[in-house]
């Protein structure tokens, strides 16, 4: 019996609620915060239409420590559950630092005047949360979160050693739009626009954005799709953590109209993210164009297909060479029916339950700031396949 504050209304946030709210012998009380409280109060109702479960609302600007830590005083929570945006990982991990209360979210750390995303800003917490007794789980959604255990579960089970890993994520779903992100506009774009970077041999190696490719044909009917090079920020931790890794890449699909139209808004300036004038006031490109793209949360009654996000390991066992893949497929049908999203926030919303559960259990208890891989894989990978996200394990 326990009680989670979850700070964010966005996609991920419905998602996260529903799901809390469908373990409730779990997560006991529910508080959704948000800057928009009528966001909130349209997810709580939703909640309540769909499970019976009661959600408290909360007005909150995750920005502002004081008045977050004011919040936590007053309703007092087991667990902060972030999905915000990555730009407030660090005050609200303040928050909790400030108030004892466990922490826990789904993207790393971004400053928003740089578009580079590392966890080197969150790293830096451990001691403070080792000293306050307290626990930050940091990344627990689907890439980073369930890739990360998915590298567990195949090392404790099936690897003496893992030499090669290729993370692949496909969006093989269709919403209809000319042109849309399937979730936050400016955290997305500022994410593909990036330099490339994977693991090779010991040290980062690094591309142009999106100027590697590849075909990979994706199981279970969804067909051969063209994969891009990108950095994700699961390569760090996972370089960090998953020792002998001679070989780490992350690849995601993109539809040629989807990159065409990124070209067109990269080219005319839009994907900036510094300030410019326009008659007399400053604003970001990036944000604006934000505001006039399609709310993700828009596209879920939209959105047609299936996901596929798995891991390629390539290894030893007993001295002999084995590969094998871990994969999800998840449909945005199913997922708007149950939870009204689509798949791209259902798969990250169900493991941030998840990782939730696995804290206020017990099962993943341990003072200071860890990342998913760094826990038994085990209790995590069976609750995928009960609360929604099952797996499929294939030898190549």
């Amino acid at each position: 019996m326990s009680h989670v504050l979850i700070i964010g209304a966005g996609g991920v946030g419905s998602v996260v609620v529903h799901k809390c709210a469908q373990v409730s012998e779990v997560f006991s009380r529910i508080t959704l915060a948000s800057r928009t409280v009528s966001k909130c109060k349209a997810i709580a109702a939703s909640v309540k239409e769909r499970t019976g479960v009661q959600v408290a609302v909360e007005q909150a600007d995750a920005d502002k420590v004081a008045e977050t830590v004011a919040l936590i005083q007053r309703i007092k929570p087991d667990l902060v559950l972030n999905v915000a945006l990555p730009y407030q990982d660090l005050p609200l991990m303040d928050a909790c630092l400030a108030t004892g209360v466990d922490y826990l979210d789904t993207a790393n750390y971004e400053p928003p005047d740089v578009a580079k995303f590392e966890y080197k800003w969150q790293w830096a917490y451990k001691e403070r949360f080792e000293k306050a007794g307290i626990m930050a789980l940091l990344g627990s959604g689907f890439d980073p979160g369930v890739t990360n255990v998915y590298c567990a579960w195949a090392l404790k089970h099936h690897f003496d050693e893992i030499h090669q890993l290729d993370i692949i994520d496909c969006n093989a779903g269709d919403h209809g739009q000319a042109f849309a992100t399937n979730f936050n506009p400016e955290i997305n774009i500022r994410e593909i626009t990036q330099r490339g970077r994977y693991w090779e041999h010991g040290e980062w190696m690094e591309t142009d954005p999106l100027s590697w490719s590849m075909t990979y044909d994706f199981p279970e009917g969804i067909g051969p799709k063209k994969c891009f090079l990108m950095y994700h920020e699961e390569l760090e931790s996972l370089v960090h953590n998953l020792k002998g890794l001679k070989r780490a890449r992350f690849w995601m699909t993109f539809s040629e109209q989807y990159l065409t139209h990124l070209r067109v808004l990269e080219n005319v300036g839009m994907t900036r993210i510094d300030p410019v004038r326009y008659q007399g006031a400053e604003i970001v490109p990036i944000q604006f164009l934000k505001a006039v793209l399609p709310e993700p949360a828009s596209l879920g009654p939209l959105t047609r297909g299936r996901t596929c996000i798995g891991c390629v390991f390539t290894g030893v066992k007993d001295g002999k060479e084995k590969r094998m893949y871990i994969y999800n497929i998840c449909s945005h049908e199913e997922a708007y029916r149950e939870v009204g999203s689509q798949a791209i926030s259902y798969t990250t919303g169900v493991p941030a339950m998840i990782g939730a559960k696995m804290m206020l259990q017990g099962r993943w208890k341990r003072a200071g700031v860890w990342n998913m891989e760094e826990f038994d894989p085990d209790p995590f990978m069976a609750d995928l396949n009960t609360y929604g996200l099952p797996w499929t394990v294939i030898e190549l």
